[in-house]
């Protein structure tokens, strides 16, 4: 038995260095914090999440109560200070104005905007789109007596969740998260995070919501490091792996 014992033990000790390396190595790397946008929570990085699990990564999904920019701003800064390190913190649509506001946190390292809003200075979203037609889709919108909004299911497949499955269309359209109609005044304050830190984006070339040349805009705006993917507004859903390693490629340029 001691002699079986003395033969596991080099494989094992290794084994045991190898993981308690990993972990380390985790520690010492940017914890990677994803924001959700409009009518969604933070499953919607279910697919990237196991990528950057993958590639040793911490990673936080907050859960934002789309009620106000002021409240989803506090809720990121809060997950931000939770963290023992530094932070790259990621934006999908309405989530890169949070990520605008509260990147200006002394903790946030980089942003990584994923077919994402990215408001300049006092800017809303309302501000942004007052420039363009009302889009096709606005008037489907429904909205409740208390003013918060949804999509109802047919015409969110169609432009919101298009190029996915329709099961996995159906499932979101019956597990969306209502938004407070309000959020889309809310502008961010006088410095835009993005000024100051380094951009990556990744462009949804097929995006209905954002369309793809004011995406482009936004990027060019912000000189960003760019990445194109092929699908439509939930890009994270229908291209994982391109977002991830977007994501992986900018923790990775902050370590």
């Amino acid at each position: 038995m001691i002699r079986l014992l003395a033969r596991l033990s080099a494989p094992v000790l290794a084994a045991a260095t190898l993981g308690m390396a990993t972990a380390a190595q985790a520690q010492d790397r940017p914890t990677v914090v994803l924001v959700h946008g409009a009518w969604a929570d933070g499953s919607c990085w279910s697919e990237v999440i196991p990528h950057l699990l993958s590639a040793g990564l911490k990673v936080v999904a907050v859960q934002n109560p789309l009620s106000s920019l002021e409240a989803d701003a506090a809720t990121v800064t809060r997950a931000i200070e939770d963290q023992s390190g530094d932070v790259v913190l990621v934006g999908h649509s309405y989530g890169g104005v949070v990520i605008s506001e509260a990147g200006n946190h002394t903790k946030v390292q980089s942003l990584v905007y994923v077919a994402a809003f990215a408001p300049g200075p006092n800017q809303s979203v309302n501000t942004i789109l007052s420039a363009f037609p009302q889009p096709e889709w606005f008037s489907s919108l429904h909205a409740d007596a208390g003013g918060w909004v949804t999509w109802p299911a047919e015409p969110m497949a169609r432009w919101f969740s298009a190029g996915l499955p329709a099961e996995q269309q159906a499932v979101l359209a019956a597990t969306q998260h209502p938004t407070f109609f309000g959020v889309n005044d809310n502008a961010i304050g006088a410095t835009a995070a993005w000024s100051t830190k380094p951009t990556h984006y990744v462009i949804a070339d097929g995006d209905q919501i954002i369309p793809a040349p004011l995406q482009t805009h936004f990027a060019t705006t912000m000189n960003a490091t760019v990445t194109h993917a092929d699908g439509g507004h939930l890009i994270m859903l229908a291209q994982p792996r391109v977002v991830a390693d977007a994501i992986i490629a900018a923790v990775e340029a902050a370590d």
